[in-house]
């Protein structure tokens, strides 16, 4: 009996911690239930700093007088309208040289980018075109003394009653086709370029004009003449004095510019030197992909203009409009871009940013965009930047 209520005894106690344990673990549970439920709602709420006006300075109430105050001006200007373009050569003043003898070339005087003088020469030319034209011209020369022989003879006949007058008339067209055939083999030589009392099998190549050399076609021992080479030209001359510059126009502002307007050129190369020209041409045809049309500018050439070089040429309106101008000094120049400082009240100036125009004579900028004619601009924007930079 006592060991049947000491196991019994036991028993109860194993059960009493088995339930004990099954409570706390159903604790932990339910603890970590609803743990898991408050974390998988809506995320906090974001929270916001405000951060003051980059643009907003604020200098001390007894430095404020320091920084006077400007109106914008309204001045009456010409608009302007600037485009890129390259110095080309004025096609009117572009000569080819021109070898009509074929055959190959013995001797070179000139090249590429050599000044010349109109006569003078150029290549030499070893052809067997002149061969075949003098034998052609002694031919004609034999022929045309026969020719003449009989039509004298038939003259003298015709006087004598020893002929008719159809055997008479036949000889003075045989003695007339013989002068024809002389004169084009004679002729035939003068356009080779061949002495008929000193002929050579060498054909001598002058230049037409006086000009610059652009581009060359021939080389030494090379083929020359339309029908060896492919191309008759053997150089390119260019007369430089005058010269073109071709511009891209944008179509908005075509309407801005007129044939026989002046323009002035800004050469990249020589910033100190300004030229002017004259429009001479509007392309008819738009680009279709850049929507522009080509201007053709001409300009007397000083020297210093080279093929191929870019400018710069700007465009002057006829007529006036109002643009409004600051001071130069008021203008800050900074990070690529034109900025301002107008009163905000309170000892504080704003930063506004502006597109900045040419500058004019007398310390003036011009304002494209960005300020009002009412509002006042600080006098000298640099030096209350530097103010704000140090406090």
């Amino acid at each position: 009996m006592i060991r049947l209520r000491s196991f019994s005894s036991s028993n109860s106690y194993s059960f009493a911690l088995g339930s004990g344990a099954v409570l706390l673990a159903a604790s932990f549970l339910a603890t970590g239930c609803e743990k898991k439920d408050e974390g998988s709602g809506a995320p906090p709420p974001a929270q916001v700093t405000h951060v003051s006006d980059m643009n907003l300075v604020t200098v001390d109430q007894d430095k404020v007088k320091q920084f006077s105050l400007v109106a914008p001006e309204s001045v009456a200007m010409a608009s302007q309208l600037s485009a890129t373009g390259s110095v080309n050569p004025d096609v009117s003043r572009t000569v080819p040289v021109i070898s009509l003898a074929n055959g190959r070339v013995v001797d070179i005087r000139v090249r590429l980018d050599d000044n010349v003088k109109k006569g003078q020469l150029l290549i030499k030319v070893q052809s067997p075109d002149v061969s075949a034209a003098f034998n052609a011209y002694l031919k004609a020369v034999n022929d045309e003394q026969l020719a003449n022989k009989a039509f004298t003879r038939a003259k003298d006949l015709l006087q004598h009653g020893a002929i008719s007058q159809a055997m008479f008339e036949q000889a003075e067209d045989s003695e007339n086709d013989a002068k024809a055939d002389l004169n084009s083999a004679d002729e035939q030589l003068k356009t080779l370029g061949v002495d008929k009392d000193h002929p050579s099998p060498v054909v001598n190549v002058y230049a037409p004009v006086s000009g610059v050399i652009i581009s060359q076609n021939v080389t030494q021992a090379g083929a020359a003449g339309v029908g060896l080479s492919g191309s008759s030209t053997a150089f390119t001359i260019a007369d430089l004095s005058h010269v073109w510059i071709l511009c891209d126009v944008f179509e908005n502002d075509i309407s801005k510019i007129q044939l026989g307007q002046s323009a002035q050129i800004h050469i990249n190369a020589y910033p100190d030197k300004v030229l002017t020209g004259r429009i001479s041409d509007i392309g008819p045809v738009l680009d279709p992909n850049l929507r522009t049309a080509k201007v053709r500018i001409e300009v007397a050439n000083t020297g210093i203009l080279k093929l191929g070089m870019f400018v710069t040429a700007t465009f002057t309106s006829k007529t006036q409009e109002t643009r409004m101008v600051v001071p130069a000094d008021a203008v800050l120049h900074l990070h690529d871009r034109d900025w301002v400082f107008v009163p905000a009240g309170n000892s504080q100036f704003k930063r506004l940013e502006v597109r900045g125009g040419k500058f004019l004579t007398g310390g003036k900028q011009e304002i494209l965009s960005g300020l009002n004619a009412d509002q006042q601009v600080v006098a000298n924007a640099l030096a209350l930047e530097s103010t704000v930079s140090q406090q």
